[in-house]
């Protein structure tokens, strides 16, 4: 027998046949790597800052304060009787996980073209490390909202939890599924348009004012709320201070459109990221 076929190979790379393609063997395979992204991402973000990751705590808390001062006690828009810290701090809480799984995924390829010039591996790694990573963010900050969250309970507020709550582990995937796709959609146009790098961050704090968390939907009137409910993220929030505070919208058919459309955004987002990914060095 020759010694071509007695050779062995542990990994055969070959051209895909299909090019919406998820490999979750090799994903699988490689999860070593995605933790290794997920320690990076997680250590390099706060490195050689003063605070560290005291920053998880410090980013919401400010941002809490001034819509507070500005939204609360300027423009006196309404809460549905909740506290205002406690009704923005819960919106701004999942709001942050949407927002920084989409900003950090766009640039998936922008940021890591070095590694994807010299060395193979399934790149679905990156963006999928990235939605992981932030996940350890949006618990810690998860931690800060039920301190603030107890608080409020133990004080007498008029506040009522249900049993909705269960469904928070559901939110939590529609938020990643539906940052994760629209992440890797727009890394994949950065390539080619690069003025997509100054345009998502600016597009992503204009969605929010499209988003109930700085005032909540019941304010919006019949005729126009259909256009909020556009929003994926609506329902997201909207059932989110539901299950914990007892006002809100909960509407099962809503949260039930907003998981398709995330699965709908995954599903285009890893088509058009297996395209780019094969000539996207000659590009970037």
């Amino acid at each position: 027998m020759s010694d071509h076929a007695q050779e062995h190979w542990d990994l055969i790379i070959k051209p895909k046949s299909l090019i919406l393609e998820f490999k979750v063997k090799e994903l699988w395979m490689n999860r070593d790597l995605v933790l290794m992204f997920v320690k990076r991402d997680f250590s390099t973000v706060y490195k050689q800052t003063i605070l560290g990751p005291l920053w998880f705590f410090i980013q919401p808390i400010l941002t809490t304060l001034m819509f507070t001062v500005v939204f609360g006690n300027i423009a006196k828009i309404p809460t549905d009787g909740i506290p205002r810290t406690l009704f923005y701090l819960s919106g701004i809480t999942l709001w942050n996980y949407f927002s920084d799984c989409l900003i950090s995924t766009s640039d998936t390829f922008i940021k890591n073209a070095n590694i994807f010039g010299k060395v193979y591996f399934p790149r679905l790694v990156v963006p999928i490390s990235v939605v992981i990573s932030n996940l350890l963010k949006f618990g810690v900050q998860m931690i800060l909202f039920l301190v603030v969250y107890m608080y409020y309970a133990w004080s007498g507020f008029n506040i009522h939890p249900n049993s909705t709550l269960l469904l928070l582990p559901v939110l939590i995937i529609i938020m990643g599924i539906l940052g994760l796709g629209l992440g890797m959609i727009i890394s994949a146009l950065t390539t080619k348009y690069r003025d997509l790098r100054f345009l998502i961050t600016f597009g992503v704090q204009l969605l929010m004012y499209a988003t109930p968390i700085i005032y909540p939907l019941s304010t919006i009137s019949p005729k126009r709320r259909w256009i909020m409910e556009l929003n994926p993220m609506t329902a997201i929030i909207e059932t989110f201070k539901y299950s914990f505070l007892g006002k809100g919208s909960y509407l099962p058919e809503a949260l039930v459109k907003s998981c398709i459309v995330s699965i709908v955004f995954l599903l285009a987002g890893i088509l058009i990221f297996n395209k780019v990914e094969k000539k996207f060095m000659d590009n970037v």
